[in-house]
């Protein structure tokens, strides 16, 4: 879903939109004959960014589809796939990256005057406006499922060092910071001075006083 946006997208299925742009696809050529179907291969560009807070597909990407449409008693029958680009910014070093997404569709889109159609809420299912097919909702709701919330650059990802902040992957494996007991905190100033022992003249001899 956009980021920011916690509803539901399906009752923006509804909406019109011009046939064979982007994600809306034209199914006249189906008709309403059960078992009609037609597969469709094709390249679309997101208008919008579409996702999470801290992993999206970005506005501008090109967003592949491979379908088969399949006209059913109630509708048309969306199946196939939906690969994108993505990009995020890594919850635990916080460093932008890039990966793909591949969705997975199977979607009834109901006929306006079907049982389905008439016996559902907006929110419930997808419909067709005007013989089109509107995916761009479809894909919303299943990124929204499938992108993770805390998106990772990778799946060993060792994050930040706790105590600086520099990130964990750049510092090397003999990084680390001297932890001082709180207790002694006072005693540190000390330090330096007792490490070093005893000055020139200790350990001499006491004057015999005789």
């Amino acid at each position: 879903m956009p980021a920011g946006s916690g509803s539901t997208s399906r009752s923006h299925a509804a909406q019109r939109r011009e046939p064979d742009a982007a994600f809306v696809l034209d199914v006249r050529s189906l008709g309403r004959r059960p078992g009609t179907m037609k597969e469709l291969r094709r390249t679309a560009v997101t208008a919008d960014r579409l996702g999470l807070e801290m992993i999206a597909v970005p506005e501008g990407a090109e967003v592949e589809l491979d379908l088969r449409l399949q006209a059913v008693s109630e509708g048309v029958l969306v199946t196939g796939t939906v690969t994108a680009p993505t990009a995020g910014e890594c919850s635990r070093c916080l460093e932008p990256f890039t990966d793909s997404q591949e969705l997975y569709l199977t979607e009834l889109f109901a006929y306006p005057d079907s049982a389905t159609e008439q016996t559902t809420e907006d929110d419930e299912v997808y419909r067709l406006v005007d013989d089109t097919v509107d995916l761009e909702p479809v894909i919303i709701d299943q990124l929204g499922l499938e992108l993770p919330l805390q998106p990772l650059c990778t799946p060993e990802c060792a994050g930040l060092c706790p105590e600086c902040g520099v990130r964990m992957a750049i510092a090397g494996s003999d990084h680390g910071h001297e932890i001082l007991d709180p207790r002694w905190a006072g005693l540190a100033k000390f330090a330096p001075e007792s490490s070093g022992s005893a000055g020139p003249d200790a350990g001499a001899a006491e004057p015999d006083h005789q």
